[in-house]
């Protein structure tokens, strides 16, 4: 089991890094709350990691913060929850926030991360409800302060970079065009419109 990495990042793209640590090379998914807070191409980035491995594939998956790892090994253990799927959940919703929907039975604002249907949120309200009880370092609120260089100047590309982004994640592209158009401003990085507009589309209970 690999459950932290400490390297060089040579590639940084929503969704997916590339560490590089003893000269070998990681590639490791990761949710849009981890992309957020990443350093700047060619810094030192520390991840906590779970290693996946199945008959067809192998997949390492990392988070910047140990809950947000302990988490996701919390829903993988849901019946009908993959590593994609968790990986969807985190990046829709903050664990603070998770954790408010399990404990509030919000069905609502799960079903709307893409691929979370009814079924799937009312399964994650009965079985989380009881495994939330193990994560332990719970903050009032979950947010890292933002890192050196990872606010950038927004231009178009910062725009077009948030719209592939949820797009990818799992939105329309209606529903992702209409949200960054309801939250991007002047001066903003993707990373803030990515944010700004996953919490347009989940708001806050």
């Amino acid at each position: 089991m690999i459950g932290r990495l400490r390297g060089t990042l040579l590639e940084k793209a929503p969704g997916l890094v590339l560490i590089e640590a003893a000269g070998v090379g990681y590639e490791v998914d990761i949710p849009y709350t981890t992309f957020f807070h990443l350093p700047e191409i060619g810094a030192t980035v520390t991840l906590h990691t779970h290693f996946a491995v199945r008959e067809d594939a192998q997949s390492l998956f990392g988070f910047v913060a140990r809950l947000d790892r302990d988490l996701f090994r919390l829903l993988i253990k849901v019946n009908g929850v993959g590593p994609r799927l968790a990986l969807a959940i985190l990046s829709g919703l903050e664990p603070s926030r998770f954790v408010q929907c399990v404990e509030r039975a919000d069905t609502a604002a799960l079903v709307k991360i893409p691929g979370v249907g009814k079924k799937t949120a009312e399964r994650l309200l009965i079985d989380m409800r009881d495994r939330i009880k193990q994560l332990s370092g719970m903050p009032d609120t979950v947010s890292l302060p933002l890192s050196p260089g990872a606010v950038q100047r927004q231009d178009s590309s910062a725009v077009d970079e948030a719209e592939a982004a949820l797009i990818s994640l799992g939105y329309k592209p209606q529903e992702a065009s209409r949200a960054i158009s309801q939250v991007a401003e002047e001066g903003m990085s993707s990373q803030e419109i990515i944010r700004q507009a996953l919490r347009s589309m989940i708001p806050a209970g």
